[in-house]
């Protein structure tokens, strides 16, 4: 019989055990960096965009919205898109092009210099979000992924790369948010 209270301790302890990795890792300053970047990016009436996969694309809108609403405090609204909530541009290109399309086309179409994407991919391998990133480069964004704990291979392609220290896709997930939530809080502080 399955030990329902041992597996949930468990999972608790190796997510608390990750949360200690990731606290004495490089992607506390890459956070502070990155809430900076986002920060002038803003300033300058840029705009964040937001993109990833399954429950990553549930992070990119959730996070897409603490920008638009607000995170804690109350603040001028910021301009952020999350690129995986329009059902019918999403399933149009999926269908005419490809899926490896479907976030490159939106950023070829509302992407700007000094616009910021913001890719969350838990292996780094999704051919969709590398077809993103290559899009906004070209296009002059500045260019974030949240992955896993492997590096990303087309490291050129990213100005900020934060690597979650998990190997399941659950906690690895867990770790964005957790980043994710942190960096909404850095940048909003700085926000007026």
């Amino acid at each position: 019989m399955v030990d329902n209270i041992k597996i949930l301790k468990r999972n608790i302890l190796t997510t608390r055990d990750n949360l200690n990795i990731l606290i004495n890792s490089d992607s506390l300053n890459k956070i502070d960096k990155l809430s900076r970047l986002i920060h002038t990016s803003l300033k300058n009436k840029k705009k964040l965009l937001f993109c990833g996969n399954g429950g990553s694309a549930s992070e990119a809108s959730h996070i897409a919205a603490e920008f638009v609403g607000r995170y804690l405090k109350e603040r001028r609204e910021q301009p952020a898109i999350s690129l995986t909530t329009d059902t019918s541009i999403i399933t149009a290109i999926g269908n005419d092009y490809s899926f490896k399309e479907i976030f490159s086309k939106q950023i070829k179409a509302i992407g700007n210099r000094g616009d910021i994407l913001i890719a969350l991919s838990t292996s780094g391998k999704s051919e969709n979000i590398i077809h993103a990133i290559k899009s906004a480069k070209a296009k002059g964004m500045k260019t974030v992924l949240f992955t896993g704990e492997k590096k990303f291979k087309h490291k050129k392609l990213i100005d900020v790369e934060i690597n979650a220290p998990a190997k399941r896709v659950d906690r690895i997930q867990e770790l964005h948010l957790v980043l994710l939530h942190n960096l909404c809080e850095l940048v909003e502080l700085k926000l007026k």
